[in-house]
């Protein structure tokens, strides 16, 4: 059998044109129902769940509060943990005092004797008094503690140990010589965060006219 397209051109196009209208028209409209769905669950979430949510939070916090604003001696055990929260700080900024036993051995001539160590943690300050047998070994004694350096772990440039290094007082008889030797000292050397490393000098220079003058020479 022969068929034949009787319908004009035009006719085809607009009939093609028709259904793609009806197509676009479709997708549109479910589109706009998709949107129109998201839209009303998100309000949804936000006016009924969120509401709830947020209700349930409040009812919580005052009833936490109620609990707490009902614990005995708050204030204080409130106290008592903010004091707790500073022991790591106070640990690592605190002294460790037991280093001065080492520095004092290892800066001290053989022939000299301590008897007299004062330490003022606070204001960074020492007082080293004792017996040598002459003042040359006093001399050697003053000229250590001003060349004394430190290093530490973290750092190898040397440092000044001691500031402001004086013999204060000093006197001599037939047994010997007594001495009294005051001085500033870097706390970093003390410091419980550092590992500290002193250097001490091996020969002494200071002279007979200096030894009595402040400061490291």
């Amino acid at each position: 059998m022969v068929q034949f397209n009787l319908l004009p051109d035009v006719k085809l196009e607009y009939v093609k044109a028709r259904k793609v209208k009806y197509l676009m028209t479709f997708i549109a409209l479910i589109v706009s129902a998709v949107a129109v769905a998201v839209f009303l669950f998100a309000l949804f979430i936000v006016n009924v769940v969120q509401q709830r949510s947020l209700s349930d939070l409040n009812k919580d916090i005052k009833s936490n509060s109620t609990k707490l604003q009902g614990t005995k001696d708050l204030d204080k055990i409130l106290t008592v943990q903010n004091q707790l929260g500073s022991l790591t700080t106070l640990h690592e900024n605190k002294p460790v005092a037991s280093r001065l036993f080492g520095y004092i051995t290892q800066m001290t001539p053989s022939s000299a004797s301590i008897n007299k160590l004062t330490v003022d943690f606070e204001e960074n300050n020492m007082v080293i008094g004792g017996t040598a047998p002459t003042l040359d070994v006093v001399r050697v004694y003053t000229d250590t503690l001003k060349a004394a350096k430190y290093t530490t772990a973290k750092d190898s440039t040397k440092m000044k140990a001691f500031s402001e290094v004086v013999l204060s007082t000093f006197g001599r008889d037939d047994k010997g010589a007594s001495f009294s030797v005051s001085m500033k000292y870097d706390p970093e050397i003390f410091m419980e965060a550092n590992k500290t490393t002193l250097i001490v000098p091996t020969t002494a220079t200071t002279s007979e006219a200096n030894l009595f003058e402040s400061g490291n020479k």
